[in-house]
């Protein structure tokens, strides 16, 4: 950032009176971080209302949407104009029906609706932005029955993101109906220091792409800001790749596992209709779910690196226990080992849960290792025993 974008941070931040990061939107919503689904990765442009019925169709058919993935999203494209009024108007080839009725066929499946929309004069894709339209656009939003708008962030050079993603909070918060506000300024104008009170969850990263390299690289930009993060407000290291076929099945669970560890936003962004069966095993793990939508909220951080390329994370869980990842960012097997103190846990012995293998692995001493294959994780559930406590 340079010195005059940050000092304009800064006049912006007193501006809406931003407290600190432990000053979270009370919106009452995202208490845990949001899961559902969003168009980008897999269909970008491509978007109409045939596809969101039956992506939606898939994902309630699926057992998605029963394992916790509950906001269907459109992203860019589906709007084309404003009319006379300055009413953003939907594209009528690809939406004969209009965005109300395909939010009212979204929800009767007992799913919830978002929506796409840009603080610029532009959207990423040359479509209406919501600038000078802020109130307007979230008054016909919660008209349509949206439940979450994701607002980017381009064509918007000239603009303050603090204040203008505070202009947009102000107007969903007086539109009448409970809307989740996802900002996505590509962590640009570092909104770990400004957005916990400002939105529900922020981009921290670049734009993902289906390769080892991008998850990793935005696993690792997101880390650096754990301590803003918490119910009702997350730290966003961008939407899921998981079953796009960029990366190998072992490359997909430890993208899973990771985005779980960090307390990330779990938004699919797969062909959920024709989702392969290891794609199905990974997004419903129920076990590495229950970590990413654990009740207490703390983001996982990153404990010990023991060589290069190998890592433990561990995220402090509400029962007292630790979710651990063993990361293999390698190209060859290692053995990882997990001490005790290192992910927490002030004990001399524990018992230890594969979340993948789905099996007990029996109580082990101060430490925990195994061999993890290349570019893989293995996930674990770490669980003191309370009678064995070291000073």
């Amino acid at each position: 950032m340079s010195t005059l974008r940050a000092g304009a941070a800064l006049v912006a931040l007193a501006f809406i009176g931003v407290e600190s990061a432990s000053s979270r939107l009370k919106n009452g919503l995202a208490r845990t971080p949001p899961m559902g689904w969003n168009s980008w990765n897999h269909f970008g442009c491509n978007v109409s209302e045939q596809l969101i019925r039956e992506e939606a169709d898939a994902i309630a058919a699926s057992g998605m949407r029963d394992a916790g993935y509950r906001y269907v999203v459109i992203d860019d494209c589906w709007q084309t104009a404003r009319d006379a009024r300055g009413v953003i108007v939907a594209d009528s080839a690809r939406f004969p029906h209009g965005i109300k009725a395909l939010a009212d066929s979204v929800h009767a499946k007992g799913l919830k609706f978002g929506i796409y929309t840009d603080a610029g004069t532009k959207t990423c894709q040359g479509r209406p932005g919501t600038l000078d339209h802020e109130a307007q656009d979230a008054r016909t939003y919660a008209s349509w029955g949206v439940d979450y708008v994701k607002e980017d962030w381009c064509n918007a050079a000239h603009l303050v993101a603090p204040v203008q993603y505070a202009k947009f909070r102000d107007a969903l918060a007086r539109s009448g109906r409970a809307i989740v506000l996802s900002i996505c300024e590509w962590g640009s104008n570092q909104p770990w220091e400004w957005a916990p009170p400002v939105g529900n969850l922020w981009r921290t990263t670049d734009d993902i792409e289906d390769k080892w390299p991008s998850m990793l690289a935005n696993l690792d930009q997101n880390g650096q800001h754990a301590g803003a993060a918490g119910p009702g407000a997350w730290n966003d290291p961008d939407m899921l790749e998981v079953g796009n076929g960029g990366m190998t099945d072992d490359e997909y669970r430890a993208h899973f596992s990771m985005w779980a560890i960090v307390a990330a936003p779990l938004m699919a962004g797969h062909d959920v209709r024709t989702m392969s069966p290891a794609t199905r095993e990974i997004l419903l793990n129920s076990e590495v779910i229950a970590v990413d939508q654990d009740s207490l909220g703390k983001q996982g951080m990153l404990v010990w690196e023991p060589a290069p390329e190998l890592q433990v994370w561990s995220k402090p869980l509400a029962d007292g226990s630790r979710a651990v990842a063993l990361l293999n960012r390698s190209a060859a097997p290692a053995k990882i080992t997990a001490h005790l103190s290192r992910i927490g846990l002030h004990t001399d012995s524990a018992s230890v849960r594969d979340l993948w293998a789905h099996a007990d692995r029996g109580r082990v001493g101060r430490q925990y290792a195994t061999e993890v294959p290349p570019h893989a994780v293995v996930m674990v559930r770490v669980t003191p025993f309370a009678t064995s406590r070291v000073p």
